[in-house]
């Protein structure tokens, strides 16, 4: 029996829109780049989806609550 190593490449998604991502940035590192243009992320939630044809999707989910 062998052991096979897949690379797994991840693709960021936020509100539709797909995020570019420098390689080897941690998920709270990318959403931390993206903060600067969409402000919102900085309090996002990060959901990983399943591994599909090598393909993983991150999605950065607003936090959705009242003040005070």
């Amino acid at each position: 029996m062998s052991i096979e190593v897949h690379a797994i490449t991840k693709r960021y998604r936020y509100n539709g829109v797909t995020l570019p991502a420098p390689p080897g940035l941690s998920d709270l590192e990318v959403r931390d780049l993206h903060s600067a243009l969409y402000p919102e992320l900085i309090s996002a939630d990060i959901v990983a989806g399943e591994v599909a044809g090598g393909i993983q999707e991150i999605t950065f989910h607003r936090a959705v609550g009242t003040k005070g």
